[in-house]
């Protein structure tokens, strides 16, 4: 651009120099920003441009829960892993970049002394994929976490949490599944020795999962 005489010095542009009916006359917005959205903020009345994608990183974006409070028993052969009934959750990422965090807790028993396996299995269209187990190793076998009980009245509490990062949008189930090392019978919520008196103990499990915004 040319100019008669000196060119003029370069002034930003401060908040005192827009009508406040410039933002406030706008219509507000009724979602959450896009990414690629841009704000203007004042820095000590100096006026700056500010993207959205970066801010809200971290936040929660929703919370899901399942809690179980029945009891369930199966049987099984070792090393094999089993879903109680009904005991999974369902997220829908809004999102590819989210991650989930997820939080269980599984009480387990079996029918003798035994080393329990416990791991969540996520499920993305019907294909099961394992989160964080144990690295292969001969012929040992690999889960999530394990724990062994003294007796068939002792409960092999499993609090397991992890971040998992599904990279989609679509519907994930989330499973906890449980395994003894041999053939027995497992139970959830409830001791192999469940009689009716007040030294026995039910117990409840859970699974909570949050979204967590890139």
């Amino acid at each position: 651009m040319s100019y008669i005489g000196s060119k003029p010095a370069n002034k930003p542009v401060v908040a005192s120099d827009l009508d406040p009916t410039v933002i406030t006359g706008q219509t507000a917005l009724a979602t959450s920003p896009a990414s690629t959205d841009e704000f203007l903020i004042s820095d000590a009345g100096v006026l700056k441009r500010l993207d959205a994608s970066l801010i809200g990183g971290g936040k929660i974006g929703q919370v899901v829960t399942t809690t179980k409070t029945d009891t369930w028993s199966q049987s099984t052969s070792g090393n094999t892993f089993y879903q109680p009934t009904g005991f999974s959750r369902t997220i829908t990422p809004t999102a590819t970049s989210s991650k989930i965090l997820i939080m269980t807790t599984a009480s387990f028993s079996g029918t003798l002394e035994y080393e329990f396996g416990g791991k969540i299995l996520r499920q993305i269209g019907g294909s099961d994929a394992e989160i964080l187990i144990g690295n292969a190793a001969g012929s040992r076998a690999r889960t999530f976490m394990s724990k062994r009980t003294n007796a068939a009245q002792d409960f092999a509490n499993f609090n397991m949490t992890v971040l998992d990062s599904p990279n989609t949008t679509s519907e994930i189930t989330y499973r906890v599944m449980g395994a003894t090392e041999s053939s027995a019978t497992l139970y959830l919520n409830r001791a192999a020795n469940d009689s009716d008196n007040s030294g026995e103990w039910r117990a409840a499990s859970s699974i909570v999962c949050m979204e967590v915004l890139a």
